[in-house]
């Protein structure tokens, strides 16, 4: 008997039917290895990114690297090159810390000269205004000169010191003579060194006698003039009685008043009997006993026992600007200072 069996049942018995729905083996590789790629494409995109943004972020900071030497470097270079002339034509800012402040007068004292009016006034004024100078030396090193410059300076020294009551002590170094000793003698104290040469305390006039000159040459000057003592200073013309009587009379009289002007300031101190308008110079020892100075001694020992304070050197200096005058070089000064000492009290 013949047993029919269906195709079914001839399977192996091993075999396994697929389950309707489920993935084959081939589809799931296939699947793993496009997730593989798109996962190292998404790392390589992500690589691309980070590499754009770092370049465009150092193309960013070379940018701005750039326009900030472009606009910065003109301003940095005009405020180095401003520092630089005013350092050459002495001026500083400050003081910004206690300190004796001092004022030279050097040379000759004349109109247009470092030591004239015009250039110790402003001087003295920007070093007693400061509230951080707690003193003023005047470093006297002068042979004199005019004695209306020296008056001008006397007079701003008598209103400086009642207007913000600070000492004021001269100095002389190597000579203080005449106009310059004049200047000295209205400080509180006058010091000079043992080697100082101090005095020459009178007038002086010395005009030139050209008119020999001009005569050996055959050549004359006339001279028109409302009054015969007109043009008594004229050097081309001959020196008349009358001429020579009138320039005595203001010598006598400007030196005189010179002797009275120090006899009013130092009165007390000078010795008696002693001709102070004899027009001599008389060295530091000698002076001292005389009374025209008050103490041997130098600038370094004078601040250093006096106050124990640093000196700031307020000038004047020579011009360093060229063209540009002394005032606008206080003013180009006080403007920094101003600004300085208000960003200093912002930051306290």
């Amino acid at each position: 008997m013949i047993n029919e069996t269906s195709p079914i049942d001839q399977r192996s018995p091993h075999h396994t039917a697929a389950t309707p729905g489920s993935p084959s083996p081939e589809s799931e590789s296939i699947a793993f290895q496009l997730l593989r790629e798109m996962r190292a494409q998404r790392e390589n995109l992500q690589a691309e990114h980070q590499l754009a943004a770092a370049e465009r972020k150092s193309e960013r900071r070379w940018r701005m690297f750039f326009q900030g030497i472009f606009f910065a470097a003109p301003l940095v270079i005009g405020l180095l090159y401003f520092i630089f002339f005013l350092g050459t034509a002495g001026y500083r800012l400050g003081p910004f810390t206690d300190v004796v402040g001092v004022v030279h007068i050097d040379g000759q004292i004349v109109s247009g000269a470092t030591a004239s009016a015009d250039k110790i006034v402003p001087v003295l004024e920007r070093a007693f205004s400061n509230a951080n100078v707690k003193g003023v030396v005047l470093a006297i090193d002068s042979p004199g000169g005019a004695p209306v410059e020296s008056e001008r300076i006397t007079n701003a020294i008598s209103a400086l010191k009642k207007k913000h009551n600070k000492p004021v002590i001269a100095v002389i170094n190597n000579v203080g003579a005449s106009a310059a000793y004049m200047i000295a003698m209205h400080a509180d104290k006058v010091i000079a060194g043992k080697y100082s040469l101090v005095g020459s305390i009178g007038a002086i006039m010395a005009p030139w006698e050209l008119h020999r000159a001009m005569a050996k040459l055959d050549v004359s000057q006339r001279v028109y003039a409302s009054g015969k003592l007109k043009s008594f200073l004229n050097p081309f013309t001959p020196v008349s009685p009358e001429v020579d009587a009138k320039a005595k009379k203001l010598v006598d009289q400007m030196g005189q008043t010179f002797v009275e002007e120090l006899k009013t300031s130092r009165g007390p101190f000078l010795k008696p009997g002693v001709d102070y308008g004899s027009g001599e110079v008389w060295g530091g020892i000698e002076a001292k006993e005389l009374g025209l100075i008050d103490a041997i001694s130098t600038v370094d020992d004078v601040v250093a026992s006096t106050w124990g304070l640093k000196t700031y050197n307020f000038g004047p200096h020579q011009d360093g600007f060229g063209a540009l005058s002394a005032s606008f070089h206080l003013i180009l000064a006080d403007i920094l200072e101003r600004v300085i000492s208000q960003q200093s009290m912002q930051l306290r």
